[in-house]
Formats: structure tokens, sequence, C-alpha cells
């Protein structure tokens, strides 16, 4: 069996020339290029199609999809990702993926496919196909698994990401028909979404936000790494709180109590000593009864920490990462954004500098909006006195007051972690900061100067009511060279939340642990 090969190699340089089948079309069935083509590193078949994987001139590697069709008639097409088609135009490629919609017109059949990088429009013409491929195209059921091969053609009508490009379809093999997928194009309560998770993560909405997610996040580690700061993983498992002792996971470890880390932050702190600059990032957890729209039970944070830093410098760090992600989310992800109807005219505001405001200042202001209002309501809700925490009602009073994030420096040291450097001449107060997102999304980020003078710390640790054993490996960071530092934890679903718009944390995250959700 003789069949035609054309590849593109590097540059603009194409191989072209015969492939040739020795043996029988069996298991033994060998493939062997004429000279001068490319070594067959290894092949298979099955009746209707034979996959190989061949290793170029130039070192670049090309797998076709080859599909047989009675005894001589073979096409041959490179497979690709949907992503990659405006590449493609003219070209017969072969895609694979899961149905998203099709539509029914007769003697054409509009399928939308999906990959995992797009969505495209296959278009199945009767006179183009074989009478039993087409038939199978015509009883397809959402989310059933197919391999198209056919031409791509630019068509501005067609729907899809990236649109404006449809595939005319020369062959379909079914993988699998698919059951009745039960999430439908209509719309579905949030919880039996939520029970069907595993499946929901499929839907156009869903897809949008995770890769958004996965930017945002290759986009912190991008900044951080190019700014000198070395990821250094911390401990899950600890022996001791590093906040409060109420929002504690508490396991049975060999016996011993043992908690589900809250944070990394005082382990960064013994990284920090040996590389000056660090950062960790992973899932942390927190025991709070809490049922609002911000709040998760196993979220991902991002903690960096640096030695020689000021509260000046860490909010001037902040702002310029900030910025560097919503850039980078902006110059990726137009379709997903857009998928989302997000406002990209609130990101594209996101530059620095930030705002910066003291506690002082915001509870001043959160006062006058009470004492100028005449709704009761509002007046409940914005009520506060010095001394008092943030809930969401007054982040986002303050947030409101700023087109882009604000900074708030400076909380009473007794609302704050009790490892946070007090300000000097004012005891009362700490050297703390948390940014406010835009669009009431509230606290992104919390930070800190922390107290590297040892009889303070002890001090402190003492009040916590744990004893002083589970925290004497962090007492001895400031017996051996302690320095100034400080750093900040960032709330990677918060984050994901206020760039992509959306309403709840729950839709951040592929599988949400919340206080009444552990499944699936």
């Amino acid at each position: 069996m003789i069949f035609p090969l054309q590849q593109r190699g590097r540059g603009d340089r194409r191989w072209r020339g015969e492939v040739h089948a020795y043996g029988s079309v069996g298991a033994d069935t060998r493939v062997r290029p004429s000279a001068p083509l490319p070594h067959v590193l290894d092949s298979y078949h099955s009746p209707v199609e034979w996959r190989c994987t061949i290793e170029g001139r130039f070192g670049r590697i090309m797998q076709l999809h080859l599909f047989f069709i009675g005894s001589s008639h073979v096409l041959t097409a490179p497979i690709v990702q949907i992503s990659d088609l405006p590449n493609h135009v003219g070209e017969d490629v072969t895609v694979r993926g899961w149905v998203y919609n099709r539509t029914d017109k007769g003697r054409l059949q509009f399928i939308q496919l999906r990959d995992g990088t797009g969505i495209v429009q296959c278009v199945a013409f009767k006179k183009d196909m074989d009478e039993t491929e087409f038939e199978h195209a015509g009883k397809l059921t959402q989310e059933s698994s197919v391999a198209i091969t056919g031409t791509v053609r630019a068509e501005e009508r067609a729907p899809g990401i990236p649109g404006g490009y449809e595939i005319g379809i020369k062959r379909l093999e079914m993988i699998q028909q698919s059951d009745e997928y039960p999430i439908t194009p209509k719309e579905h309560g949030t919880e039996f979404l939520m029970d069907n998770r595993h499946l929901w993560v499929r839907s156009t909405r869903q897809w949008a936000i995770l890769r958004i997610r996965a930017t945002i996040v290759r986009a912190l580690r991008e900044w951080l790494d190019d700014h000198g700061f070395l990821l250094v993983d911390t401990p899950i498992i600890t022996p001791a709180a590093g906040e409060e002792t109420t929002t504690l996971f508490e396991i049975d470890y060999f016996g011993e109590p043992a908690f589900l880390a809250q944070t990394g932050q005082l382990y960064n702190e013994a990284n920090m000593a040996a590389f000056g600059r660090v950062y960790c990032f992973g899932p942390t957890f927190r025991a709070e009864k809490s049922k609002t729209r911000r709040h998760l039970m196993e979220f991902w944070m991002l903690e960096p920490e640096a030695a020689f830093y000021s509260l000046e410098d860490l909010m001037a760090m902040e702002e310029q990462l900030l910025a560097y992600v919503v850039a980078r989310v902006l110059e990726k992800h137009c379709p997903e954004l857009a998928i989302l109807e997000r406002d990209v005219s609130r990101l594209e505001a996101i530059t620095a500098p930030f705002a910066r405001i003291s506690y002082d200042e915001a509870v001043e202001r959160l006062q006058k909006l009470v004492a100028e209002t005449d709704d009761p309501e509002q007046k409940d809700l914005l009520k506060i006195e010095w001394g008092d925490d943030f809930g969401s009602p007054h982040e986002t009073a303050i947030a409101e007051m700023f087109e882009k994030p604000v900074f708030v420096y400076h909380y009473p040291t007794a609302i704050k972690a009790f490892y946070m450097q007090p300000v000097e001449g004012r005891p009362e107060v700490c050297r703390s900061v948390d940014l406010l997102a835009p669009e009431g999304y509230g606290e992104v980020t919390g930070g800190s100067e922390r107290i590297y003078d040892p009889a303070l710390i002890e001090e402190r640790v003492g009040k916590i009511g744990i004893p002083r054993e589970a925290y004497a490996w962090y007492l001895d960071l400031r017996r051996f060279g302690t320095v100034p530092h400080a750093g900040f934890g960032l709330g990677l679903e918060r984050t994901v939340a206020w760039i992509c718009g959306l309403p709840h944390v729950r839709e951040t995250i592929p599988y949400a642990r919340m206080l009444n959700r552990n499944y699936p």
C-alpha cells in the first residue's frame, strides 16, 4: 500500500514523498518511509484507522491520523487542537473531542465540537461523507466523544472559540455515544449544578473561569520568579495555629493532635532567613462556619515573604503584582471574559499605584456615610466604632469610594494576628495592611511587617493560649539573626472572583468545599 505524505517542517520547508506500508494489514503491519523521509518511531492501527508518530529531519515530532476506506483510499491529516485551527486554513486536519451541541438541517449537520482548548463548528454535508458516518453524525448526542477529520475553512459567521473558522467534515469516528447528558442548555438550579460539578466544569462558563484561574496562577508565579522570589513549599499538617485557634481543622496525627494549615506564613519566615525572598502557594484550611459568597473551607493562598521589607515596600510590591496579573488576563483571555460578560473597562483601569488610607480614616469615612444616609438598614449594616473589624458591608462601602483597589493600613493590634509589628509609639495599632478589591469583592490580600524582637514575640505567643513548645521552632527564628521583614497572603479564589466578575467564590475552584458541601 502506498499513500502520499506532506508535512510542514520548521520555517517554510515541507517534506513531500510517499510512505510505503509493508506486510499484511494486521497487527504486524509496519510503516517504513521511502528515503529521504522521516523515520517512523511507532505505529499501530485498528480496522478503521491507523496512527503513527514520525520524527522529521529537523527534529520535529509529527503525529498522523490515517483513515482506511475500503482497501485502497487513505486520508492523512495531522491531529491538531482547536485553538490552532487559524494556522491550518485550507488544510485537512483531525480534531478530537466532545460534542457540545448539534443542529440538524437534514442533509447538513452542524456539530459544535470542544476539545478543551476551544470550540469549533464542524459541518457534515451528506454528499461529502460516507453514508454510514453521515448517519452517525445525525445521531450524535451531547458530550459524545468523536474524532473528526476534514478541511479547515475561514468562515466569519461560524460560531466558536476562536470563532470565524469551521471544519468541513470528511470522516467522523464515533468513540462513544454519550448517554443522555444531565446538564442541558436549559436553566438549572445552583444545588443541582454543584451536585454535578464533575460535569458542570465542561460548560463554557466554567471552562472560561478555570482557564482564567490557571493564567492568574501562572502570572503570580511569573512575577514573583522574575523579581527574585523563590518558591519554597510549606507543610499542610502543622502542630499549632497559624492564625486564630477558633478556625482550626483538627486531625489525629498518630495519637497526637495536629491541624490542617491555615497559612504557610510561619514557615515562610523560616525559609526567608535562608533565601531572602520566598513564597509558598498551596491549599489552606479554615473551619469558619460562614455561608457568605466570599468564604470557602479549603482555598488556595499565595504567600510571599521578604527580608528587610517595610510595609511601604510591601504595598508597592502588591500593586505591581496585581497590575501585572490583570494585564496578563486581559492579554490572553478576551474570549473567556466575553463569555463571562465581564466589563473589561473596569479591569483596564487596574494600574499602579493604588490608593492608600489608614484604618483611622476608613472608620471616619464609614461613620460619615452612616450619618449621611437615611436608610435604617444601611445605618445598621455600616455602623462601626474604632477597634471593630470590618465586615463585608464595610469593605464594600470603602472599596466603592475608589475605582481601583485600595490599601487600608494600620489596623488595631487586637483584631490582627499575634506576629504583626506594632506601630512605634502607638502599640494599639500594628503595621498591617489589607487590599480591598473594587466592585464589592472585599479583601483579596492581607499582610504586615512581622515582629522581629525576641522578647516581644515571646510575649505575644504567651497570649495565644497554646503551649509554647508548639512554637519553639518559630521563636528560634528571632534568636539567630533576626531582621525586619514583611509578607502578605493573597486569596486565589477571591482574586479569581473579582477578575472574572463572579457573584460567588464557589465557581472559582474546580471542586468547592463549603460549610454544607464536600461532594463531589
